[in-house]
């Protein structure tokens, strides 16, 4: 979720959002108009996907990465990223809308998630965000992707921009669910009104041990009720959220995201050796390559107003407000439009 309420805090479809997809979108910031180009993606419907082809893994970087894939492996290579507390299943209809116009689309879990494994027991459990960036980019070596388009939602929104701060080389463009979510250590230890710390309750949770034991015990109730929050128009049923639960039960989820949280509360050091990079995300460089950002009109996750993080992107740029009852969970409840934003971005 977003701030400002405090990006450093953030954790974070239906026939009209369908029309809206197709016919326009609302909310547009910046000199480019929010207005989405003729449909060329066949339509599909929320849920019309449950499932992606086999899973493959390649090691890349500290990782054993498990990853879905699909389209043409000479189709120009798009990165999709998931969030937190959701896995790959957040893409399960936008990937087959990409590859049929002919793009390679790559979806990872993160670590700690689903098939994604540390090849050494000994390295650190580390969630800091430079560290899960440079995983994608040791993935994108692994599998020869010199660029590609970065999108993504809550954590993969951030590691996503990320990439595209630090090696911009390495992003076409960017889709960015929330839009700027580079996280700031000093300003996250900013004290907020009560209403906003409110929001924020699972992160002081998490900051105590007992948190980190009641998260681990009741992973998937704790996901739930945070779907449903950040969500709640959206109504998902057990079967949905059952195939995303599944990837919370890898072995290093709750040190993952444990550690996450408490890293960007000032509370967990994170690992030296990405100092340096830290350093220069603190500075809030600014994204120079093309970029759409998306917003669902019922997003309950905390969250900026498009204009806060407008000046964060130099390239040509669009912002998106998707109607229709969309909340935090974007490219799952409205897959048409998450899939049609990462179609335009590449044209800009």
């Amino acid at each position: 979720m977003t701030d400002e309420i405090n990006h450093d805090r953030r954790r974070f479809f239906g026939t009209a959002a369908l029309t809206i997809a197709a016919a326009g979108m609302v909310g547009s910031t910046g000199a480019l108009a929010g207005t989405a180009k003729a449909a060329t993606l066949p339509t599909v419907s929320p849920g019309t996907n449950t499932t992606f082809a086999a899973l493959k893994q390649i090691k890349a970087g500290v990782l054993d990465i498990g990853y879905a894939e699909a389209g043409p492996a000479d189709g120009p290579p798009v990165v999709l990223l998931q969030g937190w507390p959701y896995d790959i299943h957040a893409f399960v209809d936008v990937a087959p809308l990409l590859a049929s116009a002919g793009y390679r689309v790559i979806v990872p879990y993160l670590r700690g998630y689903g098939a994604t494994r540390f090849l050494s027991a000994e390295t650190m459990r580390n969630g800091q965000q430079s560290v899960v960036a440079q995983d994608i980019v040791a993935l994108m070596d692994a599998l020869g992707i010199p660029k590609a388009i970065l999108a993504g939602f809550d954590w993969g929104a951030r590691c996503a921009c990320i990439i595209a701060a630090l090696w911009p080389e390495r992003a076409k463009a960017l889709v960015s669910v929330s839009g700027y979510l580079v996280s700031n250590i000093k300003t996250g230890k900013v004290p907020l009104p009560p209403s906003a710390e409110h929001d924020w309750w699972y992160q002081f949770y998490f900051a105590t041990e007992r948190g980190a034991a009641g998260y681990d015990k009741y992973r998937h109730d704790f996901a739930k009720l945070i779907w449903q929050t950040a969500s709640p128009k959206w109504n998902f049923d057990d079967a949905t959220f059952d195939r995303s639960a599944a990837a919370f039960d890898n072995p290093d989820h709750v040190a993952i995201v444990i550690h996450n949280y408490r890293w960007r509360g000032g509370l967990a050091a994170g690992d030296p050796q990405y100092d340096d990079l830290e350093n220069r995300l603190a500075a809030g460089p600014v994204i120079s390559v093309p970029t759409i950002t998306l917003e669902g009109d019922a997003n309950g996750a905390p969250h900026l107003n498009p204009t806060a993080y407008r000046n964060k992107f130099s390239g040509k740029y669009t912002h998106r407000t998707i109607e229709g009852g969309i909340g935090h969970n974007l490219p799952q409840e409205a897959p048409q439009a998450f899939a049609q934003a990462v179609i335009d971005v590449d044209g800009y």
